[in-house]
């Protein structure tokens, strides 16, 4: 990080981790033959004229902490979406928002889906948004600080098996720097269903 971090706003829903603000993640386990399946793959936004950049930052494969790195979405709760292609087996999503200071989004919501309206088999695998502001229901995960290593998401149903998907949905609604939505890299973990 650089900077101090700001002050957090009341009703931000953060865990500290013992001796600061981040803990290196647990290891994930896949199995053999996951790979990102949403490297280079198309990606549209509810926003679909960013304030800065281009939305194929998002699936590019750079995670780094620089300027140049990041789509920049506008105001209130803004979506990025990324179009697999074709159904995997899904087992993690990653997902880094603009990373360079200590700062928290909001409104983190997670989605997968078997179609581009987000109609059919809509599931949501990751949820902290505790006030339902967002409009996706009320999310029982805690907000974190952005770091480099992502927010990493198991999309394993609760007997160990990934979920079937083509299309991830990220939301977010601003952060504790300011309202705006940056996005700096999506990577869905998976393979093709047997």
């Amino acid at each position: 990080f650089s900077g101090t971090p700001k002050n957090l706003p009341p009703g931000t829903r953060v865990k500290i981790a013992e001796g600061g603000i981040t803990k290196p993640r647990d290891a994930f386990m896949a199995p053999e033959g996951v790979t990102n399946v949403a490297l280079k793959k198309p990606v549209i936004a509810s926003d679909m004229e960013p304030v800065i950049g281009t939305l194929d930052l998002v699936t590019d494969g750079s995670k780094e902490a620089v300027e140049d790195a990041y789509v920049e979405l506008g105001l209130n709760v803004q979506w990025v979406q990324i179009d697999l292609g074709k159904d995997y087996d899904i087992y993690a999503i990653v997902l880094w928002h603009e990373h360079k200071d200590a700062r928290v989004y909001h409104d983190v919501v997670i989605q997968i889906a078997d179609d581009k309206d987000f109609i059919t088999n809509v599931r949501t695998v990751y949820n902290n948004d505790h006030d339902n502001s967002a409009g996706q229901g009320l999310g029982e995960e805690w907000e974190y600080f952005e770091t480099n290593e992502g927010l990493l998401v198991d999309c394993k149903t609760k007997d160990g098996k990934p979920q079937k998907a083509r299309y991830v949905r990220a939301y977010s609604n601003g952060n504790t720097a300011d309202e705006l939505n940056r996005y700096t890299e999506i990577e869905v973990y998976g393979k093709e269903p047997k």
